[in-house]
């Protein structure tokens, strides 16, 4: 079993139940960016930073029974939730190393919305740009969102709440 693989059980473990696609990416790619050790390559997608490696190991980690995977209509589209299995808690006794603050980050992130995280981590994604570069990048990426300056603001208020989490890890 890849170390990678661990990693991903054990930040489901902690959240307990991650329910959607894009906040599960979300929520890996952010405590990456907090210093955490993830090491999927994250690439700038329609909502935000996406990772076609998380996508297979998760899939992977379905596969061998170790994740749960149910899959909910919801009106006009499918939502996904994701839970470690028994099988997977099991597992992850044997092999799991506790990460300091991950705890406590991942379950901050998972109370926000997946619109939200997906505002953040795209603020993260450019974060080496000036903030006016940042939020017309937003603006023009994210049209269809609508995210307005007071979320953009939120935003970075967040990151800095979650980076001050995250300390003891840096």
């Amino acid at each position: 079993m890849l170390e990678d693989h661990v990693k991903i059980m054990g930040a489901l473990a902690i959240s307990g139940e991650i329910v959607g696609r894009k906040k599960l990416q979300k929520m890996i790619y952010i405590a990456k960016k907090l210093t955490f050790p993830f090491q999927e390559k994250f690439e700038f997608h329609f909502y935000g930073p996406y990772s076609e490696e998380l996508t297979l190991q998760i899939e992977e980690l379905t596969n061998l029974g170790f994740v749960k995977e149910v899959k909910e209509k919801k009106g006009g589209y499918f939502q996904y939730r994701y839970t470690v299995t028994d099988d997977g808690y099991e597992f992850l006794n044997l092999y799991e190393q506790k990460l300091k603050g991950l705890d406590v980050c991942l379950n901050e992130m998972n109370n926000q919305s997946a619109r939200f995280l997906e505002l953040v981590s795209t603020v993260m994604y450019f974060e080496n740009l000036p903030k006016d570069e940042v939020k017309e990048k937003i603006f023009t990426l994210k049209a269809k969102q609508h995210y307005t300056d007071e979320e953009v603001e939120q935003a970075y208020l967040y990151i800095d709440k979650l980076k001050k989490i995250a300390k003891p890890a840096i």
